[in-house]
């Protein structure tokens, strides 16, 4: 397995009756692969994984699996505030042929320590025979996962593959690249708009929430920066930066399945907690979608 370069977060569509829209996924799965991207994430945070059901996170990630049929790597995420939870998941998620990594969030709401969060993420890597990513998100999980302790990590899991950095602190992710230097473990930026600066620091590629609605040119840009074309790169980047930013001017994954739906994609269905766009918010992605040539006007 090779995680480098850019991997997609992936959306799980839903019919209108909410439940998975299969044929939809299996769609954006093969579309993804076509342009270029390197691997996904199948039940990450923007598949809106918390409000799916252990049965149902285990069939999206059979199905992506199975669609991919190797051609990339898939990593399957399995969070949980239990730890005892979070590594029944795990080795679930293991369990299934063609999975080729487990990825696991911060434990949410508890709030452990740091050396709670040692032992949450040892517990998970000591359970698997497959390589784990640690995703580290303190805006979901109230709960951020410092450089020291990754460290750790890196020393007391011989599987611990990656890290997820979406802190958004460029400062964290420059130290956390430093502190892992002479280990095998590689840093992810999590979050599309720092991608490059996280790149140009030592980071391996991006787990991007963008690339669901434009993986060709997100996965051209991040293989531009790793290839020091940095003039490509950024060019890019201050085409699309807009559209980064834009699906996070609600909680995501609120305005990437309302781009997705206009794109035809997928269906304009959320499980609730989530909910579609505000009417203010919509109108500004229409205009932005229209502007970069996404979408074709409304009123045409």
């Amino acid at each position: 397995m090779e995680l480098r370069g850019c991997g997609t977060a992936l959306v799980t569509p839903f019919h209108p009756d909410t439940t998975i829209d299969t044929d939809a996924l299996a769609a954006l799965v093969e579309w993804q692969i076509a342009s270029g991207i390197q691997f996904l994430v199948a039940c990450g945070t923007t598949a809106e994984t918390p409000s799916l059901s252990d049965r149902e996170a285990l069939d999206v990630i059979r199905l992506v699996v199975r669609v991919t049929a190797g051609r990339v790597p898939v990593l399957a995420g399995c969070t949980h505030n239990a730890t005892r939870e979070a590594v029944e998941r795990a080795k679930a998620a293991a369990a299934v042929r063609g999975v080729s990594a487990i990825l696991t969030a911060n434990p949410y709401y508890n709030k452990p320590t740091q050396e709670g969060q040692f032992q949450h993420f040892r517990a998970i890597a000591e359970s698997v025979p497959l390589p784990v990513v640690i995703y580290n998100i303190p805006g979901r999980t109230a709960c951020n996962l410092e450089p020291a302790t990754l460290a750790r990590l890196a020393h007391a899991c011989p599987n611990l593959y990656a890290v997820k950095e979406s802190s958004g602190n460029l400062q964290q992710i420059t130290e956390l690249i430093h502190a892992l230097d002479g280990t095998k473990v590689r840093v992810l930026a999590g979050d599309d708009n720092i991608a490059l600066a996280a790149i140009a620091v030592g980071a391996a590629g991006l787990v991007s929430v963008a690339s669901n609605e434009i993986p060709a040119e997100m996965q051209q840009m991040i293989a531009a920066a790793l290839s020091n074309d940095w003039t490509a790169a950024r060019n890019l980047q201050r085409r699309y930066y807009p559209l980064l930013l834009a699906n996070f001017w609600e909680t995501s994954p609120g305005p990437v399945k309302y781009v997705l739906a206009r794109m035809g994609r997928v269906a304009p269905v959320w499980r609730l907690p989530m909910v579609p766009p505000s009417a203010p918010v919509a109108a500004r992605l229409d205009a932005l979608m229209e502007a970069l040539q996404l979408v074709p006007p409304l009123n045409s």
